[in-house]
């Protein structure tokens, strides 16, 4: 994965959020933890989210840590996935938060040819040390010709 985000950028965004850490670290490691968890034992992903987080998969929306895990865990058609995510664009959010946008691509069962993505999180802290977060938001989108 590669942060988008020139040094310029980051140290703007490091006074923004107090020189607290280093958010394109923070979105590098979240990306690295879901998409693996995501991949390998996607049930390991309900404590990312809480009873206020919402997802909105390709237009469809839902909220509450069950509903997510239900459409995450059932409502996906396809057996094997492996995410490659190719471009990681992180800003704070305010109040600790973090926006994290991913694009990648979407390995899916034996296909030869990969599905495009793009993927959006709204991170918000658990700790006032910004060590661990949770999912407010995501959005997920395939990227496919009109």
């Amino acid at each position: 994965v590669r942060c988008s985000a020139s040094k310029k950028h980051v140290n703007n965004w490091k006074t923004m959020a107090n020189n607290g850490p280093d958010i394109n670290q923070i979105g590098k490691a979240f990306v690295e933890h879901y998409y693996n968890q995501f991949d390998n034992n996607r049930r390991a992903l309900a404590s990312l989210f809480q009873d206020s987080s919402m997802l909105s998969f390709e237009n469809e929306g839902y909220q509450g840590q069950k509903k997510i895990m239900e459409k995450l865990c059932n409502g996906v058609k396809f057996n094997k996935i492996q995410h490659v995510p190719k471009t990681l664009d992180c800003q704070p959010s305010g109040q600790g938060g973090l926006l994290v946008m991913v694009t990648g691509q979407l390995k899916v069962d034996q296909e030869k040819n990969p599905l495009l993505y793009s993927e959006m999180f709204h991170l918000l802290p658990t700790d006032k040390a910004l060590k661990q977060f949770w999912v407010q938001n995501c959005i997920f989108r395939l990227n496919t010709a009109y």
